[in-house]
């Protein structure tokens, strides 16, 4: 086959990507370098249970339309479990369990109406998402100016509470940008802020995959791309060599040429992928050179019993800050629990056993069935480069186009405004195929 686009990485950027350009009838051969589709976004088999592990736990928000549109595409949107309404059940340090429920009214009244009611915060605090309401309806006019304030320094100068932050904003926070609000710029989480409360009172509603991930969409994808006639490919190393203005596409001894080429591998990859540094992607390269990396830390715990009632607690002020139950994916019986802590650059180099014993030690303080349960096993999965970093001081991060024409970049690092998400990627992987069906 002589594709019409080549496609280089099978993560949440490529797939999508390579599905919008074969929906609108072009040959696409997508590249992926690793034994596996997924990227950073996959799955493995534990070979103790044989059950299929999430090499990190996501999940998806009720706002993330493109991403949506991509399962729906693929025909597996109904593999995503969405809330009719956003609610959260926590757990706090002294073991106080509480629920946020926000009842389905005009943004932001749902989610003040919601924390009215919540019995995790007092007066004070309440009255402090009052003052917050008006400053998240402004975002509905955008984020604005780009400001190196840090998260916790722009949540304290529009009035929020210590406990306000700690059970709320910071979870949230956290959770998003995968970086501590004390080192996270603030204008990536406003974006946040803005599509989740500030439009649609669903765009907040937690979205939790009924399937691993690799079952989610990467199959699904590879089955609709082999169905509309692609080609896709692992074990193949790509490298793009640009001379003269045109754009060659090298794996192995094989030499590949196509009217368009996406890159849609991560940040810290690119360099690889054009080993050559053509002069007219050197600031891109640079950029993405000095981008520096925030890991995430999943510990997966078996237990010989159900030890929650709930398929996902949060566990705000503690190293493992959430607690997904794998009964949803793997049924009524199951007794695997996945433990996340995002931003997690202070844990990421302890050893294996030390975070078992700190994940089991967490849920045991918060989940009182868990003190008599036995732990029949325990799993690390560290993701080093989970995330881009969105502290003050990175570099810009590029957009679709890169002056090269039929050379096009997706991937969550590319400047959808959003941070390291599925959406990002998505977005980035369906805006790269719109321009390069419209080059």
């Amino acid at each position: 086959m002589n594709p019409d686009a080549i496609v280089i990485g099978a993560g949440f950027a490529g797939l999508s990507a390579a599905t919008a350009l074969c929906e609108r009838g072009l040959r696409v051969l997508v590249l992926e370098a690793r034994p596996t589709l997924g990227g950073r976004a996959t799955a493995f088999t534990d070979p103790a249970t044989g059950e299929r592990v999430d090499n990190g736990q996501h999940v998806l928000f009720g706002c993330y339309d493109e991403t949506f549109l991509f399962l729906r595409r693929l025909g597996a949107e109904s593999l995503v479990s969405v809330q009719p309404q956003l609610t959260v059940e926590t757990i706090d340090r002294d073991g106080r369990r509480s629920r946020l429920k926000c009842p389905v009214l005009p943004s932001p009244l749902h989610l003040i109406a919601g924390l009215m009611t919540w019995d995790a915060i007092g007066w004070r605090d309440r009255l402090a998402v009052i003052r917050m309401g008006g400053a998240i309806r402004d975002l509905q006019r955008g984020p604005g100016a780009v400001t190196e304030e840090t998260v916790r320094a722009w949540l304290e100068r529009h009035g929020q509470t210590p406990r306000l932050i700690e059970v709320l904003w910071e979870p949230l926070a956290v959770a998003a940008l995968n970086q501590s609000i004390d080192d996270a710029a603030v204008a990536t989480f406003l974006s946040v802020l803005g599509r989740m409360f500030g439009r649609d009172p669903l765009s907040a509603s937690l979205a939790l995959p009924l399937k691993p991930l690799d079952e989610l969409y990467a199959i699904p994808a590879r089955h609709y791309l082999e169905r509309m006639g692609g080609i896709v490919e692992t074990n193949a190393a790509a490298r793009v060599h640009i001379s003269n203005g045109s754009i060659e596409v090298s794996v192995g001894d094989r030499r590949l040429t196509a009217p368009v080429v996406v890159s849609a591998v991560p940040w810290f990859a690119l360099v690889d992928v054009f080993p050559d540094r053509p002069s007219a992607l050197a600031s891109i390269l640079e950029a993405a050179a000095g981008t520096q990396a925030s890991p995430i830390v999943t510990v997966n715990l078996w237990f010989d019993r159900v030890v929650t009632d709930g398929m996902l607690v949060g566990l705000p002020g503690r190293t493992w800050q959430w607690v997904f139950d794998k009964r949803m994916v793997f049924g009524e019986q199951a007794s695997h629990l996945s433990l996340v802590s995002s931003g997690a650059a202070s844990i990421v180099v302890r050893g294996n056993e030390d975070l078992i014993n700190s994940a089991v030690d967490e849920v045991r303080a918060a989940l009182p069935s868990a003190r008599s349960a036995v732990l029949t096993r325990g799993v690390v999965v560290r993701e080093r480069r989970a995330t881009f970093s969105v502290a003050p001081g990175q570099p810009r991060r590029p957009g679709v186009r890169t002056g090269i024409p039929g050379l096009f970049l997706a991937g969550d690092w590319i400047d959808s405004g959003l941070p390291a998400t599925i959406e990002s990627a998505v977005w980035s992987g369906h805006r790269a195929a719109e321009a390069a069906l419209n080059r």
